[in-house]
């Protein structure tokens, strides 16, 4: 699940920033962070469709519990469905 926030507060031309939120329910704290930098990973391949988003934009990345069991080519997929959906 992603979200986007669009702050009016910060100055125009800011890099787009990125954020990620896995809970406990994602599982243990290994699980977690392997859930983390896999999306990191994949969040830095689409840095050039990010650039397309509103001057301030923050995009916020949630990890679901089935995150934990998924390879890393179905959460590409699924972030990038996503990403699509937000960038069009």
């Amino acid at each position: 699940m992603i979200h986007l926030a669009v702050h009016e507060d910060q100055a125009a031309g800011e890099p787009v920033r990125v954020g990620f939120v896995v809970s406990k329910a994602v599982g243990n704290a290994v699980v977690r962070n392997r859930v983390k930098r896999r999306l990191r990973h994949l969040t830095r391949e689409h840095l050039p469709t990010l650039a397309a988003l509103p001057g301030s934009a923050v995009l916020v990345v949630r990890a679901l519990p089935r995150a934990a069991y998924a390879s890393y080519t179905d959460l590409a997929a699924d972030l990038e469905r996503c990403l699509s959906r937000v960038t069009s």
